[in-house]
């Protein structure tokens, strides 16, 4: 059986007896977390206020190596800040777990913000439209460009008691986890229908004071779990017996290890 992991809200140290339980790297996380969030807040030096941040709404696309692309016109503040100053950074978030925002995952990258070369236009073009399709009724105006991050640093926060730097090298050479774009779904569907048997599952996997269980996240080697017991809540990690690369496996794999803890219970 899987063995667990627990982050707490004050984040506890790992006793010298807990086993180590898989997971991704903060590198591949946070390009996991960048490749599903569209939309972030990016903050420039204020042309106006110098040396002060100005934040902005900005939607994104990701080229081959993770570097944000924007489309941005030259009237807006922060493309006038760029111009000035090309420093800035940008925070994307996951939605809001469980009704706890400091739970969620969040991940900043900082950077150079430039325009993108005559030569490179028409490649990211073309990838920036297919993740923001609307953009195309503006996209031949005048005042807009494409410009992209180039990437210094990254700062990743996965929820109470996991964060640390990232190496831009890191993030550029990480993957994006292959439950990615599957993991949403498949977490909404087995909280609203399998709620009493995530429940005895965490009890079976060594928590039977647990009151409540969801699933709060999910990846290829495993997923994560917030029990509720009391007013006492943690997260806990489980490992897969062995990684997956899709929802259907993933889905087989919970099944199976349910089984196993219902039976042990």
């Amino acid at each position: 059986m899987a063995q667990p992991k627990t982050h707490e809200h004050s984040s506890p140290a790992r006793g010298p007896s807990e086993p180590e339980v898989p997971e991704p790297s903060l590198a591949e996380r946070a390009r996991t977390l960048m490749h599903l969030g569209p939309i972030g807040s990016l903050c420039t030096l204020s042309l106006k206020r110098p040396g002060w941040p100005f934040g902005s709404i900005m939607p994104y696309a990701l080229d081959s190596q993770g570097r944000p692309i924007f489309l941005i016109s030259t009237m807006a503040m922060h493309t006038k800040n760029l111009l000035a100053d090309a420093r800035a950074s940008l925070l994307v978030a996951q939605p809001e777990v469980a009704g706890d925002p400091l739970g969620a995952a969040r991940v900043t990258l900082m950077g150079q913000v430039d325009r993108v070369p005559k030569d490179e236009s028409d490649a990211v073009r073309h990838t920036y439209l297919a993740r923001h399709a609307n953009a195309s009724y503006w996209v031949d105006f005048g005042d807009f460009a494409f410009y992209r991050m180039a990437i210094v640093d990254v700062y990743y926060v996965g929820g109470f008691g996991v964060m640390g730097w990232v190496t831009a090298e890191d993030y550029q050479g990480a993957c994006v986890d292959p439950l990615a774009d599957q993991a949403s779904g498949l977490l909404q569907r087995m909280n609203a229908e399998r709620a009493g048997d995530l429940l005895a599952f965490a009890r079976g996997s060594g928590y039977a004071q647990a009151e409540d269980a969801r699933l709060t996240a999910m990846d290829r080697l495993g997923l994560h779990l917030r029990l509720r017991t009391g007013e006492r809540v943690q997260g806990v990690r489980l490992a897969f017996p062995c990684a997956v690369t899709n929802a259907q496996d993933a889905e087989q794999l919970l099944d199976e290890m349910m089984r196993q803890a219902q039976a042990q219970a």
